[in-house]
């Protein structure tokens, strides 16, 4: 009788101990989700091209860099500013910013636009079509929380179907 006490003793200690850390890490994601900056971010779709991916999203960032001369050293902060994510100069502490991420620099006509580094996953329930295939005329948003350390957290995704600019949430659920 005491044999069988040992291993389902371990197994409950184990259980435990996974139960803690899944608590922890997604208390974590909760607190910043509601002590840190979130905002809307314009993204492209990226197609991993893998035949076993699951049911996510792969979603560059892209933030407007317009404050940002020239093309930086492959690093940006994010802030967030009037509710959309944008990319300023790595150099100096910036309170609610994000430590400097790596990026790239592409100009366009109105101004710049910093493209994260990697791209953010955005994992769908299973009968949800692939939100990313857009009709023309619309644009994907991703709306991110800004950690201190590490990548944007996506929240939810939206679209932009006005002229006007407003961003509309999808449901997905």
């Amino acid at each position: 009788m005491s044999a069988a006490r040992g291993p389902r003793r371990a197994g409950l200690l184990l259980a435990g101990l996974q139960s803690a850390l899944l608590l922890a890490v997604g208390g974590q994601m909760l607190l910043e989700r509601a002590t840190r900056p979130r905002g809307w971010g314009l993204t492209e779709p990226v197609d991993p091209n893998l035949p076993i991916r699951g049911r996510y999203v792969r979603l560059q960032l892209l933030a407007p860099a317009a404050g940002l001369s020239g093309a930086p050293a492959g690093r940006v902060r994010l802030v967030v500013r009037k509710g959309r994510v944008e990319a300023v100069d790595p150099g100096g502490p910036r309170p609610g910013s994000t430590e400097p991420l790596p990026a790239t620099f592409r100009s366009g006509a109105d101004g710049g636009v910093a493209q994260l580094g990697e791209p953010l996953a955005f994992f769908l329930p299973p009968q949800v079509p692939d939100p990313s295939r857009r009709p023309r005329g619309e644009r994907l948003w991703v709306e991110v929380t800004l950690p201190r350390r590490g990548a944007p957290r996506p929240i939810r995704l939206g679209v932009t179907r006005r002229e006007d600019g407003a961003i509309e949430p999808l449901r997905l659920r």
